[in-house]
């Protein structure tokens, strides 16, 4: 696959359109990936430090991107930014998360476009989330059931990104190789489950840190891309 740098110029997305080889199956991130989720987690999690009196910075947000909402918490209390113990800093985190998905959220420019045209193709599909289940379900239900073929969510395996184990899950649930793969994601945290688990890389970054390398792609949008 190669390694395109992000366009320079203000193109059409379909003047710019690149088209990767096909794989034997797509595996997608969900938050900030196929629907704009990514930063109402680091709101809530913001809202969370705030309320502990801890520091709600860009620098302090950064460890939370694409986490699970336990490994949040651990971090939480690691970091000492809560007196709550791990459970009540989880429970409060992933009631305001879902509430904010509940009332609604916006899929990423691309994504269903994405997702029909590998399902016109054959290509089987999995939604590979640090979610939790009822957050992917209530997403599930925006984006369609009917374009995934599986889904993998958090507490579904021992161990979550960024562990390769959710896309071996995945892939071995769809019956193909990881290196066959192409995964879908915009967080380091989910770059590097992916990149672990021998999956091509196409990244979307919602924020910085991925780094460009031979089985990584790096771009803007999702419009960006054709199968």
């Amino acid at each position: 696959m190669t390694n395109p740098a992000h366009p320079s110029s203000p193109a059409s997305p379909a003047s710019r359109a690149l088209t990767l080889p096909r794989p034997a199956a797509l595996l997608c991130d969900m938050d900030g990936t196929l629907v704009d989720t990514e930063h109402a987690w680091l709101d809530a999690v913001a809202e969370f430090l705030h309320a502990q009196g801890s520091p709600s910075s860009g620098p302090t947000l950064a460890p939370f991107a694409g986490a699970a909402v336990a490994d949040a918490a651990d971090h939480l209390v690691r970091q000492g930014l809560t007196a709550l113990t791990a459970a009540e800093s989880a429970r409060i985190l992933d009631r305001a998360f879902t509430s904010r998905v509940a009332a609604g959220v916006t899929v990423q420019p691309g994504a269903l476009r994405l997702l029909d045209r590998a399902r016109s193709l054959g290509i089987p599909t999995a939604l590979v989330t640090a979610s939790e289940r009822h957050v992917a379900d209530l997403v599930l239900d925006t984006l369609g059931r009917h374009r995934f073929d599986t889904s993998v969510t958090s507490g579904e395996t021992e161990r979550g990104k960024p562990h390769p184990e959710p896309y071996l899950t995945a892939a071995a649930a769809l019956g193909v190789d990881p290196a066959d793969c192409l995964a879908v994601e915009d967080t380091p945290t989910g770059a590097t489950a992916a990149l672990a688990a021998g999956c091509r890389l196409l990244a979307v970054p919602s924020v910085p840190g991925i780094t460009p390398g031979p089985r990584t792609t790096l771009v803007r949008t999702l419009e960006e891309i054709r199968l």
